[in-house]
């Protein structure tokens, strides 16, 4: 199953839509099964939108006041036997895990944590948890609207691969973001990279060794 991840879409403000950055947004979403959106979406028709491709569900942000049965402060699933947490802020993420998990999820535990909030790409695979944002679609790095992030996740059963997604360039707004994925197999690390570069050997054994539990 490949479930695409957005967050911190922050509309309408400047863009009424998505679709007003290009297509890439929609032609990303089109590839997946399921969307989770890391909330701060502002407005309802967001969601909306999002769900011309897939079904969407939606962790509620800071600024998401309305109501919609598509949103929850907390949203987990079970995919393919992958528990799944998401919520819209996990800040400081550099915390240790099993403190993210106690203070987000009231210590249920999950393989894959989602958060938003910083519009910040992150990827990581520390104690037995794979920690993902997908930064921000429309405004990476907090930076004034152009194409950033979103994140993929193909799902099957004992096997994962994920992956931050570079949505492209804005013509005289260069994306800050950093392209990254990782693929793991029955919980073990197989692969990753960063920036494009394959990581391996001590770089890649370091990764192992803080992914175990």
């Amino acid at each position: 199953m490949r479930i695409g991840l957005i967050s911190d879409t922050h509309l309408p403000s400047l863009m009424r839509t998505l679709d007003e950055l290009g297509p890439q947004v929609g032609d990303f979403l089109a590839s997946v099964d399921l969307i989770l959106h890391g909330g701060d979406v502002v407005g309802r028709a967001v969601v909306d939108w999002c769900e011309q491709y897939a079904p969407t569900v939606v962790a509620r942000g800071n600024n998401d006041i309305f109501e919609d049965p598509r949103l929850a402060e907390v949203q987990r699933l079970d995919i393919e036997g992958w528990r799944i947490g998401m919520v819209h802020e996990l800040r400081p993420e550099s915390r240790p895990i099993h403190t993210l998990i106690d203070t987000a999820l009231d210590g249920d535990p999950v393989d894959i944590l989602i958060g938003g909030d910083t519009h910040v790409e992150r990827l990581e695979y520390r104690d037995g948890v794979v920690l993902v944002n997908s930064g921000s679609p429309t405004l990476p790095h907090h930076k004034e609207t152009r194409l950033g992030t979103a994140a993929l996740l193909d799902v099957r059963r004992d096997w994962l691969h994920v992956e931050i997604v570079t949505l492209g360039e804005t013509e005289g707004r260069p994306n800050p973001s950093t392209p990254q994925h990782m693929v793991l197999e029955a919980g073990r690390l197989l692969e990753a990279s960063r920036g494009g570069q394959a990581l391996t050997g001590e770089d890649l054994a370091d990764l192992q060794r803080r992914a175990a539990v």
